[in-house]
């Protein structure tokens, strides 16, 4: 695909990128915009109403899940897991595998609590939950991955998954020793995660709209982390061309 252009554009000196008039860039030969700002937002949402729930901030950690089912679901769970979806045409490994994993269990979660609504099927009245562990066991582990990889991208994104493999395991050995002491613990840090999750979506939202850096992502890159820098300029056609130029 050729593009009109005003400046030549080189490689790179790391060798994975190119450059526009010296400014690191990126060619969209089909835009997309970031789906984990998406993504980040439901996780953030669904994570904030359930871990203040479990923390104890409102209602019981029992019953009050049943009034949060269709928001768990649909906002962080089908929000989420169409991120991961367009993740993979955004070639983002990181954020297919994450925001696919914990979209499918926000709708799990869901359907969990849509089920004991209806009396289908019957949650235990005590602290211990042991297939909950299990799910958070399961949770813990591919997280913690996805936190390692995290590592190599931004602080913000680290931060983010770390603190939710951290509540993760709280809320795993909770279910699975029946400690309301843990469960409380565990609510906490993954509102922790909820706040970081939003303040990441919020800078790489206004990133990407004001073209320039507006809060930090502590990415590995210090330009990126510059309030004011322009880390990435996107290479596209000047007139608009439909499809191809970024916009409505």
């Amino acid at each position: 695909m050729s593009s009109i252009a005003h400046e030549p554009a080189t490689t790179s000196r790391n060798g994975h990128g190119h450059e526009w008039g010296g400014i690191p860039a990126r060619i969209f030969l089909q835009p997309i915009a970031a789906p984990s700002v998406l993504g980040l937002f439901g996780f953030a949402g669904a994570t904030f109403m359930v871990s203040t729930n479990l923390a104890g901030w409102y209602g019981d950690p029992h019953t009050t899940g049943t009034f949060l089912f269709p928001f768990a679901a649909v906002f962080g769970g089908v929000a989420q897991f169409a991120a991961g979806m367009f993740s993979f045409r955004a070639r983002d490994v990181l954020a297919t595998a994450m925001h696919g994993t914990w979209g499918s269990f926000w709708i799990a979660y869901g359907l969990f609590w849509f089920l004991a609504v209806n009396h289908t099927i019957t949650p235990p009245a005590g602290s211990t939950f042991v297939p909950f562990g299990y799910w958070f066991i399961v949770l813990s582990a591919i997280t913690l991955t996805g936190t390692l990889a995290a590592a190599f991208e931004s602080g913000a994104l680290f931060s983010v998954l770390g603190t939710l493999t951290a509540g993760s395991i709280l809320l795993a050995l909770s279910y699975l020793i029946g400690s309301s002491t843990l469960l409380t613990w565990g609510g906490w840090v993954l509102f922790v995660s909820s706040v970081l999750a939003w303040y990441t979506a919020s800078a790489m939202m206004l990133a990407g709209t004001a073209g320039r850096t507006i809060l930090p992502l502590f990415s590995l890159e210090r330009a990126r982390n510059q309030i004011g820098a322009h880390p990435i300029v996107p290479v596209e056609f000047h007139e608009g061309e439909p499809g191809i130029r970024k916009g409505q």
